[in-house]
């Protein structure tokens, strides 16, 4: 299940404009559900509960309101399915690190994740949210060596590059990169869900790793 980068994924970027026909929230799990037995590729998402992951999934499909963001960090409690195209599945996992949320509840969020990264038949890839203004909380480095540990080397969106200067962004993807340790050559990606600096890099890394050409999301 490991997923190895030993091209350069700058290789493959071509900047086209991904074209969004359809999407739908197809499947809502709670802590007690049962996992959907897809047939299409899944892509999951994780991060911080205030990292941002609503907006980029919005910016992803071009919809602003198909996952909905809060004011309240820690409400998404479920994993969250989007079929994209009839072709694939945004799959939204559950936040973390919010320290509102009770213990029970929180406690009750890594079985329901690690039975997901275990048990999906279908998936491809697993990106990783880390708000690029901060040092990696001890938080992320634990989820992104959690995620190795279950067999993906997930890929890094380093969120909100749009709240720095640009001088500094250099800087702050350094600092990302040795919190977390990063391991070599696994794709560190700045995003802005307000200018979308970095969704086509996303697209081009799914379509590249995930889908497949006989697979390929439609293109101008």
């Amino acid at each position: 299940m490991w997923k190895t980068w030993t091209k350069s994924w700058k290789e493959h970027l071509r900047g086209d404009e991904m074209i969004i026909k359809n999407v739908d929230l197809e499947t809502v799990c709670g802590i007690t559900s049962k996992l959907p037995d897809n047939h299409l590729p899944e892509v999951a998402f994780a991060g911080k509960s205030n990292v941002g992951k609503s907006s980029l999934i919005n910016a992803l499909v071009n919809r602003k309101k198909l996952a909905r963001t809060s004011g309240q960090p820690g409400k998404t409690q479920t994993i969250n399915y989007y079929n994209v195209n009839d072709q694939m599945y945004i799959v939204d996992l559950p936040g973390y690190g919010y320290a509102k949320v009770s213990k029970e509840i929180s406690a009750k969020w890594g079985p329901m994740i690690e039975n997901y990264l275990h048990t999906s038949r279908q998936l491809r890839m697993v990106f990783l949210l880390i708000d690029l203004r901060h040092k990696p909380s001890a938080n992320d480095v634990q989820m992104y060596r959690w995620i190795l540990s279950n067999g993906f080397s997930p890929v890094i969106v380093a969120t909100k590059a749009d709240k720095l200067k640009r001088s500094q962004i250099p800087k702050q993807l350094k600092l990302l990169g040795e919190t977390l340790k990063v391991i070599e050559g696994v794709p560190v990606i700045p995003f802005s869900a307000v200018t979308k600096q970095g969704r086509d890099d996303i697209w081009e890394l799914i379509e590249e790793y995930a889908l497949g050409e006989e697979m390929e999301i439609p293109q101008e």
